[in-house]
């Protein structure tokens, strides 16, 4: 983890862009945590994170369809 100041990332946006690649940038004003820089997730990691929320049956997943059948679950609770 690498910390600079706000100040300092305005001038050198690029440097610490490159750097984010390979650690996390905490970047602070006045002393206090305002944002933190990371590389993003590969896609394979946004798969892992769905295994179990989304129920698959190995067929391909009509969206529209499965949006309608949540929200009608949602919503037929509340009746």
């Amino acid at each position: 983890m690498m910390q600079i100041t706000a100040t300092d990332f305005k001038a050198n946006l690029g440097k610490y862009l490159s750097l984010a690649r390979r650690e996390e940038i905490h970047i602070t004003k006045n002393g206090t945590n305002i944002a933190v820089l990371t590389a993003p997730k590969s896609k394979e990691s946004w798969v892992d994170e769905l295994i179990g929320i989304v129920p698959w049956d190995g067929e391909d997943i009509d969206i529209k369809q499965f949006k309608a059948e949540r929200l009608a679950k949602k919503y037929e609770s509340l009746d």
